[in-house]
């Protein structure tokens, strides 16, 4: 009887070093690559938990619930998450488990372990004297709770029932899709880690290979023949934007034409002269007249030393003037 019970005292610390181990290793969720044995060909059926942010699905032969954006599954004495209704599932960590999915009551689970037998339907399952004293002093307080303070649970994530069968998506596929159509942001700390694990283990697509560019190689030559310089190609002209318009050139205004510089003494001397009036023309007096007809003495003794002996045409001005005026002088007497 002592041995029997060294025995189990020994397996029982075996049992928690184990797990205590575990939570040292694991942090939150695993990756979604974890087969658990559950295929759901459609999308289930999912109901709300009263009083709780927590929906339950009560035809899938399993512990299936929807919490915070994301679906859990209780199997194998192990949690397990997925994003998307039919995995993959990514192992959930003891002490990492939402609190909400631990205080949903024991009747909601349709396939219950062994050690659920004989806990109150109505309570939570006792975790604490399951997974030991050491996770019950990390997570204390987790089964205390005011149920008139619980939040709204989140959305139930439809689109995902247009993809069953083999539409269902690849893993690649869902954080897109999940982006795309599920604009829920989860509130708890534990999902938000998971999805940002998740999404950069999506590999990108490797972008589209170039064109491979041909070569063209000149063309050989015969031998002795010179070799052709080679010809230049202009470069491409730019194609013209169709919303530019020639903007017309500016107006450029004349620049006046600069008078020639006038000499200092020059300019001094048209401001000291006066302009002279223009001369008027007016007829010559009847004495200016005589004395202009009148030669002066020196022509008169010069016309005087003259030979005489030619005609009356040679004869002295003087002379014709008188002759002129004895005829007017005769016609006026008689």
């Amino acid at each position: 009887m002592r041995k029997l019970r060294y025995l189990l005292i020994m397996l029982w610390v075996l049992l928690f070093s184990v797990t205590y181990a575990k939570a040292q290793v694991s942090i939150g969720i695993g990756l979604p690559n974890v087969s658990i044995g559950i295929n759901l060909p459609v999308y289930p059926e999912l109901v709300r938990v009263p009083n709780y942010p927590v929906y339950y699905a009560p035809g899938v032969e399993g512990n299936y619930f929807f919490y915070d954006g994301m679906y859990w599954v209780y199997q194998n004495d192990t949690w397990y998450a997925s994003s998307w209704y039919n995995g993959p599932w990514g192992a959930v960590d003891p002490y990492y488990v939402p609190l909400y999915i631990l205080r949903v009551p024991v009747r909601y689970y349709r396939q219950p372990p062994v050690y659920f037998r004989g806990w109150v339907a109505n309570r939570p399952p006792r975790w604490g004297q399951y997974w030991g004293h050491g996770w019950e002093q990390r997570r204390s307080g987790w089964n205390r709770w005011n149920r008139n303070a619980a939040p709204a649970p989140a959305p139930l994530p439809v689109y995902q029932r247009q993809y069953t069968g083999d539409r269902y998506p690849q893993a690649e596929q869902q954080h897109r899709l999940r982006g795309q159509h599920y604009r829920y942001q989860p509130r708890d700390k534990v999902v938000r880690q998971h999805l940002q694990q998740v999404a950069p283990a999506v590999a990108p697509k490797p972008p589209a290979a170039a064109p491979p560019v041909r070569r063209t190689e000149p063309p050989k030559m015969a031998p002795g023949q010179p070799e052709r310089p080679p010809v230049a190609v202009p470069p491409p002209a730019r194609p013209a934007a169709p919303h530019q318009q020639q903007q017309p050139a500016p107006r450029v205004a004349p620049v006046p034409q600069a008078r020639p510089a006038v000499p200092h003494q020059q300019q001094q001397r048209s401001i000291e002269q006066p302009k002279k009036p223009a001369p008027v023309h007016a007829p010559p007096p009847a004495a200016v007249r005589e004395q202009k007809q009148q030669p002066a003495p020196v022509q008169q003794r010069l016309q005087e030393q003259k030979p005489q002996g030619r005609g009356p045409a040679h004869q002295p001005d003087q002379r014709r003037g008188q002759d002129k005026d004895d005829e007017r002088g005769g016609r006026g007497n008689r």
